[in-house]
């Protein structure tokens, strides 16, 4: 049987083991967390490489890719330094070649309960979620991007890419050296609530991006939205419940009650096919289009399901 495993510095709350079957193969899939300790998971990687078929990194990104590039996140890297064997993944690959796949399916599925309520979405992270960003973008959705709003704290939408991209050029030399979790919450502060910016969820029909900033930042009531994330568990779902969401997309796969982050999925991907090579994202085009053959073979798709 192969093995994939994430690594995760966020909450161990979370951590689950499920034995699924891809491209006729079974394939363990775990993800064990360090609570925000990058020390413990560094000595995780160190201690495990060569003893699984693929690492996925979780909590957390090894760089940020937007338009057509990646950009290292200098204060993460060290984690994963001393992997020598076991390729390395932190979910970048399936964000873009399986996340930009939601606006159509969506569309397909509940299009007619968009027409009603219109198409407009919030990413809550566009360089974090390029795929899902160009995915809405192409689909003609009105767009706003919470970069400025929940990385950096600052009450300032975004609502064009050209706005983002400067915005990014003067940003991203200065955040890929910060420590992460000045931008991303990590360990326990994953399970914390702190409502914010609550009007611009109100003003959009559609929340996308990562789960934990959601639910994180999202005011209780989401009477009649839809969400499209992933990494979600029974929890999660309860909240969205509770909260009177309609949609739910989980950009993964579900296995017993919970979708796996996209880090996870791709790390079984690469177990399966016996992938074995370091993983370039400087020279990423190769690479992308293996994985999205992989993906079309194993049939994957985002999944959506009705909450209320």
């Amino acid at each position: 049987m192969k093995e994939a495993l994430s690594i995760s510095i966020g909450s161990s709350i979370r951590n689950k083991t499920v034995i699924v079957n891809l491209l006729g193969e079974e394939v363990r899939i775990s993800r064990i967390a360090t609570d925000g300790d990058m020390n413990a998971a560094r000595e995780k990687f160190r201690e495990l490489d060569g003893q699984v078929d693929a690492f996925g990194v979780g909590g957390t990104d090894l760089g940020l890719f937007y338009a057509d590039r990646w950009y290292p996140l200098y204060s993460v890297l060290p984690i994963i330094q001393d992997v020598q064997i076991t390729p390395v993944v932190d979910g970048c690959g399936l964000k873009n070649t399986l996340e930009n796949r939601c606006a159509s399916i969506l569309d397909a599925e509940i299009g007619g309960y968009l027409d009603q309520i219109g198409r407009s979405v919030l990413v809550m992270t566009g360089v974090d979620r390029y795929g899902l960003l160009r995915s809405f973008v192409d689909a003609g959705y009105q767009y706003t991007l919470g970069d400025v709003l929940f990385s950096l704290g600052l009450p300032f939408p975004v609502r064009s890419e050209r706005v983002l991209k400067r915005i990014l050029a003067l940003l991203i030399p200065l955040v890929a050296r910060l420590p992460f979790e000045w931008v991303y919450p990590t360990g326990e502060k994953q399970n914390q609530r702190k409502p914010k910016y609550t009007w611009v969820f109100q003003q959009s029909s559609v929340i996308a991006g990562d789960c934990k900033y959601i639910t994180r930042y999202m005011p209780d009531d989401l009477e009649g939205k839809v969400i499209v994330t992933n990494t979600t568990t029974p929890a999660d779902v309860e909240l969205f419940t509770k909260a009177g969401v309609k949609y739910l997309m989980t950009t993964t796969p579900v296995y017993e009650g919970r979708s796996f982050g996209t880090n996870m999925m791709e790390a079984a991907l690469l177990a399966v096919s016996g992938y074995k090579q370091k993983v370039d994202l400087y020279h990423h085009q190769p690479y992308f289009k293996m994985l999205e053959g992989l993906v079309n073979t194993a049939g994957l798709q985002p999944e959506l399901r009705v909450l209320n």
